[in-house]
């Protein structure tokens, strides 16, 4: 018999960046409180690109259009044998009619909005979305949740886009 098939953790990011400014989301995890792109795990029966629009919608209620592949970026945690990520980080612009700049304060954390937030729903443990500039990132540094969210704006400002139809999603249905 032969030993399980290792696999790693699928997961999709979105770089959105308004004159300057990144979106990012605070959020909480097993170390506290961190800095994250909007990112989470590929859902069964989703593609790559459904899946990042779907997390920005979920954690900044941000609707978003993805332009570009970023990146795709392996990481395995420090302390976590076994545990590794593949993460698929795309450029994308907000959808038509969305203005940048405002926070995104999660209803569950709605005591600790700030002057001009908007209170919205957002995924469990998202904190709020924020817009940072790329030195508020830097001086954040330690507080990222892992090394993938500056490596993902460096990528992001070094010009790296990839066509989107680099990747092709087949519909197990349309085969």
């Amino acid at each position: 018999m032969s030993d399980p098939i290792w696999k790693p953790n699928t997961t999709v990011a979105v770089l959105v960046e308004q004159a300057g400014r990144y979106l990012l989301v605070e959020e909480l995890t097993e170390h506290g409180r961190r800095y994250n792109q909007p990112a989470g795990h590929l859902d069964d029966d989703e593609s790559l690109l459904a899946a990042a629009i779907r997390e920005a919608r979920e954690e900044t209620a941000y609707q978003v259009c993805p332009t570009a592949l970023v990146g795709i970026y392996q990481w395995s945690p420090p302390g976590k044998p076994g545990l590794t990520y593949l993460r698929f980080a795309y450029a994308a612009d907000l959808a038509p009619g969305q203005v940048a700049g405002a926070g995104v304060c999660s209803h569950r954390f709605a005591a600790e909005a700030r002057p001009g937030d908007v209170v919205a729903v957002l995924d469990d443990g998202i904190v709020r979305a924020v817009w940072l500039s790329y030195e508020e990132v830097l001086a954040c540094q330690a507080q990222h949740r892992s090394p993938l969210v500056l490596q993902c704006i460096e990528d992001y400002r070094a010009g790296r886009r990839y066509p989107l139809d680099l990747i092709r999603h087949y519909d197990k249905d349309a085969a």
